[in-house]
Parts: structure tokens; C-alpha cells; sequence
């Protein structure tokens, strides 16, 4: 058996899904902004992602529900996806991002698990708290460990796709580290970069 884990935002969506929900208290750049120097590595991403969540306080669990099934999905995800299973890999995810978006695009794009974050909300709004499994800079190189160990995989099985600093953790574990369309300081880290926004390009490297 043989894994690929991918990051999601800017990785297999195009875009970051915190941006889109900023998008609809009209607080779009100020979230991008701190989520730009973040996954550029400027920030603790522990306090970068509770500072922006803490943001989206009042927003409406129906609208966060709507904005994370209208996301716009890299080109090629699904069809990479698809031929990676084919090849025998067992496919996850490991977002910094939100349950509500990852969970369902598991339906939409094929992979076999996601691990990610969960925005508190209570009486049908969100509370600008959150909780979860991708809270810390450390946590997607943790992840990664304990599913390798669960499923007895070695590193020499493991490939990781991602773009961010947050994605550092999880390539200290792989064989195949792929940078894509990513950030210099992951860049630094990798041994494959793809600058083309299109994820069937990873199936040459694999």
C-alpha cells in the first residue's frame, strides 16, 4: 500500500476557503493578508488561523455550508486523484482549513479521508472559535506519522502535495515532496515543483 496526502486551500481548491467566507462580512483582504503571510511562513499559524476565524464571528453556518460547496477545485484534482488510486495509493487530506469544505469536496473529488478543522458555531451562527486536527504548524507532520503507523506504510510509500509553510511538517516524512504552485519556504523544502496550476503534472513525478 502507498499514500499521497494532499494540503487543500491553494493546493486542491483554488484559492483558501477562510478568504471565501471572509468574502461575505466584507473582510476579505484583511483575512487574505494575515493568510498571505502565514503560508508564507511571517506568521504562527496556530495564532494566524484563530485570529481570522475570530473574524467570521456572526457569519451564518447555512452561508459557510453554501460558500464551501461552490469552491472552485484546482484543475485536475479529480482525474489525479482517480489515477492515484488506481495506482494502489490510499488518497488523504490534511487541511488547515474546515471540515464543512473538506468533507464535502471528498465526495466531489474522490479521496479516501480527510483530517482538518472545525469552526465552532452555536444557534446556526458561527462563534469565531475553532478546533480540530490542523491547528499548529507541527500538526500535518504529526498526521502524517500516525497514519503511516496505522496503516504500516513506510516513508519511501509517501508522497505529499502541498503549497504553504503549514505543508512543512508533513514533508519531513515523504519520499516525494511536491511543491505546487507553492510559497518559497516549501519550495526550500522539496525535491519536485510544479508552477503550472495543474495536478495531473504530479503523475510524471510519481
Amino acid at each position: 500500500m502507498k499514500l499521497c496526502v494532499f494540503d487543500f486551500d491553494s493546493t486542491l481548491m483554488d484559492g483558501e476557503t477562510i478568504d471565501f467566507l471572509a468574502d461575505a462580512l466584507g473582510l476579505k483582504d484583511k483575512v487574505a493578508k494575515i493568510t498571505e503571510m502565514a503560508m508564507r511562513g511571517e506568521l504562527d499559524f496556530f495564532e494566524s488561523l484563530t485570529t481570522r476565524v475570530a473574524l467570521l464571528e456572526g457569519l451564518e453556518v447555512e452561508k459557510v455550508d453554501k460558500i464551501c460547496r461552490s469552491l472552485p477545485y484546482m484543475p485536475g484534482a479529480k482525474e489525479s486523484i482517480k489515477e492515484l488510486k488506481k495506482r494502489g495509493y490510499k488518497v488523504a487530506v490534511f487541511s488547515g482549513g474546515f471540515r464543512n469544505a473538506t468533507s464535502y469536496a471528498k465526495e466531489i473529488l474522490g479521496f479516501d479521508a480527510d483530517f482538518s478543522n472545525i469552526l465552532h458555531s452555536k444557534n446556526g451562527y458561527l462563534t469565531g472559535l475553532v478546533g480540530g486536527n490542523m491547528m499548529f504548524d507541527f500538526s500535518k507532520g504529526d498526521m502524517l506519522k500516525r497514519l503511516q503507523t496505522l496503516l504500516d506504510i513506510k516513508e519511501e510509500d509517501t508522497v505529499v502535495v502541498g503549497d504553504g509553510a503549514n505543508d512543512r511538517s508533513m514533508f519531513k516524512y515523504a519520499k516525494t515532496k511536491i511543491a505546487f504552485c507553492a510559497k518559497e519556504i516549501l519550495k526550500k523544502e522539496a525535491n519536485v515543483i510544479i508552477d503550472t496550476k495543474d495536478l495531473t503534472q504530479i503523475l510524471k513525478e510519481i
